[in-house]
């Protein structure tokens, strides 16, 4: 892949899933590879039409790419974008010549109208866009401003910490929802008790997990659920009718974003663990 390939994924049906093979269910859910030296590499769900990337400077200035599949003179003509620093380094992203420094886990939402957007530094970046109808302002979100929600406990193996950064009360945006969670060290859980939201797709990128450790991702309708194992900086696409959660061998990190109908976080189905099949 280079950075001026786009790499598609097509919409399922819920009754589908039933007949993938692992294969078939990496090939439609699961995104890899997402991060290269030198390049920015782009994956576009048609799940709410949301495109996701992987930028890692590697000492150039690399320019966001606009895909013909988007026929848009500008990435951003018609879509916001949602950036996160996901590596140790400091980034460097530039808006029509405005700076921004992003250093761990700090977003910037892009507005919908940027011409030209750039990216620099010595880290990894991970960006998630979505269609946007109107224009609101570009920002930079730290940790701090995301106040933090501490959630769960080590008993239940999910004591984490999340970080809403752009959603209702934060950084403002057409449909695009987007945040981080931390887990504790010794706690492996993540989104248990699942639930499921009919009006938005969300994607997961999974990050900090050690090399040789994995996450088992569950997805799928509450009563058909299937798994699929992901390694670090793997990233998975979860249509509005599927779960998502998961548990990992390690603790680890993961960025969520989604983007649909609404920007409400808690609007969602909660799922009882005694429920899934």
């Amino acid at each position: 892949m280079t950075d001026h390939d786009l790499d598609v994924r097509h919409a399922i049906a819920p009754d589908q899933l039933p007949l993938f093979d692992t294969t078939d269910l990496r090939d439609r859910f699961v995104v890899t590879d997402l991060f290269a030296d030198g390049e920015v590499r782009l994956c576009y769900s048609m799940a709410d039409r949301l495109v996701i990337g992987g930028v890692v400077p590697g000492g150039k200035t690399l320019e966001l790419p606009v895909p013909d599949e988007l026929r848009a003179e500008n990435f951003c003509d018609r879509r916001e974008v949602g950036v996160v620093n996901i590596g140790e380094g400091e980034a460097t992203v530039s808006c029509d010549g405005e700076e921004f420094k992003l250093t761990n886990q700090e977003v910037l939402y892009i507005s919908r109208g940027t011409r030209k957007v750039t990216f620099a530094g010595d880290t990894r970046l991970y960006l998630v866009s979505a269609p946007a109808h109107a224009e609101h302002p570009t920002v930079k979100v730290t940790k701090d401003e995301a106040a933090p929600v501490a959630l769960g406990d080590i008993k239940n193996s999910n004591e984490r910490t999340i970080y809403k950064y752009i959603h209702d009360e934060g950084a403002k945006s057409c449909q695009l929802v987007m945040g981080v969670t931390v887990l504790a060290e010794g706690s492996m859980w993540n989104t248990m008790p699942a639930h499921v939201h009919a009006r938005r797709s969300e994607i997961y990128l999974y990050f900090n997990l050690p090399e040789d450790h994995r996450v088992v991702h569950l997805m799928g309708e509450p009563e058909e659920t299937r798994h699929v194992i992901l390694a670090n900086e793997d990233a998975v696409i979860s249509p509005p009718w599927s779960i998502h959660a998961g548990m990992g061998t390690a603790a680890y990190t993961f960025v969520w974003a989604m983007a649909g109908e609404n920007t409400d976080y808690a609007d969602c189905e909660q799922q009882p663990i005694t429920s899934l099949r």
